[in-house]
This record gives structure tokens, sequence and C-alpha cells, in this order.
């Protein structure tokens, strides 16, 4: 239980330092980055599965239909997803790159509702609704939708879903995605270079270092989030899922100096009050599922 939360909470700490690393790599340019991302976690996830012999799983992978249609769109979705955040980090809209962590939870509880049919008891509705004031309230006082975090929070809650009923584990899913998007970032880098046109090429050894680290820097969360989700109850691995958008929302305020209106605060705060309402109930209703049931008197 505690090595468990400790590699879950581990895992959400470094998705939360990410600004940091995207923005040390901001000379090269988002797309270009996704592509180096692509490849570089590519080659760590089949160093990985070479070293543990694990390859068995890939020759029936490869010629089930069905599952490389679900991969094909996971992986689209995720391609996706790290574009947005990248591009949003680069130009300086980590805070709406958080606001997308902090909603995706109840964006995954109306995905449930939508597509697996599970029915939402009282205190998820009124969490969505007070969440969905929140988002309203932001698009008011911009003027726009906070497309970004609506975005990120979408594509990234499609994608788990997608992921939550693929057959293949962690590491065999991530190799299959990154398996399929890696044709296309390879010939994408590959034009670029023949073109002069890679900024990768005209950075120095550390810039360029930091870049090929984004294969080990893209996996090694997720591999540790997945040994800590499941050793430990969903109940505590929804608290502390908050960390990754908490330590984000800090480092844009104060690190990177982004603006933290009040306007802005009070949708947050609106938006952290539904986060507040959904994971008390949880907890709540975990927390009676654990008492032990007494006998019946006789």
């Amino acid at each position: 239980m505690q090595s468990g939360a400790l590699s879950a909470a581990l895992a959400f700490a470094l998705w939360g330092l990410f600004p940091l690393y995207f923005k040390a790599v901001e000379a090269v340019p988002p797309l270009e980055m996704m592509g180096w991302r692509i490849a570089c976690t590519l080659a760590f996830v089949a160093l990985l599965l070479g070293s543990q012999r694990r390859h068995a799983w890939l020759g029936p992978a490869l010629v089930n239909r069905r599952l490389m249609l679900g991969f094909a769109a996971s992986a689209s979705l995720i391609a996706f997803n790290w574009f947005l955040y990248i591009w949003a980090v680069v130009n300086g809209r980590v805070l709406d790159a958080s606001l997308g962590y902090f909603i995706n939870p109840l964006v995954n509880v109306l995905l449930g509702a939508a597509v697996l049919k599970e029915r939402l008891r009282p205190a998820q509705w009124l969490a969505v609704a007070v969440a969905g004031a929140g988002v309203a309230w932001l698009g008011w006082q911009t003027g726009e939708p906070p497309w970004i975090a609506i975005t990120l929070a979408i594509t990234f809650g499609i994608y788990g879903l997608l992921r939550k009923t693929a057959p293949l584990g962690p590491l065999e899913g991530l190799a299959m995605e990154t398996l399929m998007l890696g044709p296309i970032a390879l010939t994408g880098l590959a034009w670029l270079l023949m073109q002069g046109r890679s900024e990768f090429v005209h950075q120095g050894f550390w810039l360029q270092a930091l870049v090929l680290a984004s294969g080990p820097i893209t996996a090694i969360p997720l591999l540790l989030f997945a040994s800590g989700a499941r050793r430990i109850p969903m109940s505590v691995l929804g608290l502390l899922q908050y960390i990754a958008p908490s330590v984000q929302l800090l480092l844009g305020v104060l690190l990177f100096g982004e603006t933290f209106t009040p306007e802005r605060l009070i949708g947050f705060a609106v938006i952290w009050a539904a986060l507040a309402i959904y994971s008390a109930e949880s907890w709540w209703r975990s927390r009676r599922a654990a008492l032990p049931v007494s006998a019946p008197p006789r």
C-alpha cells in the first residue's frame, strides 16, 4: 500500500514538473519536439521490452484488426494531446494546461456515464454541474471558452477510456502507440533534416541530450503510475492525481509569471469546489465499503 502510493505520487509529481522540461527545450518547435518525443519513446520502450524479452504479444496484436483500430485511435489522441500540451507550455499557457487536468476526472465521470452506461450518483452530478459553472465563468470572463483546458481534458479522457478497454498492458500499449506513430514522426524528422529546417541540429550538446531524453522522461512516470495503481484503492489514486495539475499551477504562477487574476481565481475555486465534492463523496463511499458487515442479531 505504502510503496504503491509512493509510486503513484512520484508519477504525478513528475508529470507536474513537465512544464520545466518543455520550457528547457522550447528552442525546438512543438511539432518537431513531438516528433522527437515519439521516436525517443519508441526506442526506449523497445529497449525495455527487448531486455525483458517481452515481445511475444506483438505478432498476435499486429494481426488483430479490432485491437489495431483501437490503438490507432488512442495513438492519434495521445499525439494530439502531447502536441497541444507542449504548445501550451511553450506559449505561456501553463495555467490553462493545469486546468485541463483538474477537470479531467469529471470528464472521465461523464464519459463513463455516456459510453459505459455507468449510473452517476447525485453528488457526482452536483460536482459535474459545479465544474461546468466554473468553466462557463472562465469563458465569460475571458470572452472565449478555456479551449486548451477543455481539449486536453476531453482528449486525455477519451484516450484513458480507450486504454481502459484495451487488452495490452501499459508498456506494451505505449509501445504499440509509438510504433504506429513512429513512421510518421521519423518521416517528418527526416524531411526537416533534409530541408535544413530542423532546429534540433542547431542546438548545443546539452539541449540535444535533453531532447533525446524525452523517451525515458515520457515512459518512466507512466510505468510508475501503472505500478502504483495496481496496489492502492481508486479513492487514494483519485486524490493523488491532483498533484500534477497543482504543481503545474504553482509553476505557472510562481516561476513563469503567468497572470492569475481574481476573476480567474474565482473560476478555479469553483472547479476546485467541484473536485472537493467529487473526492469527498468517493472517499466516503470507499470508507463505507471497507467497513466490516456486522452479523444480524439472532
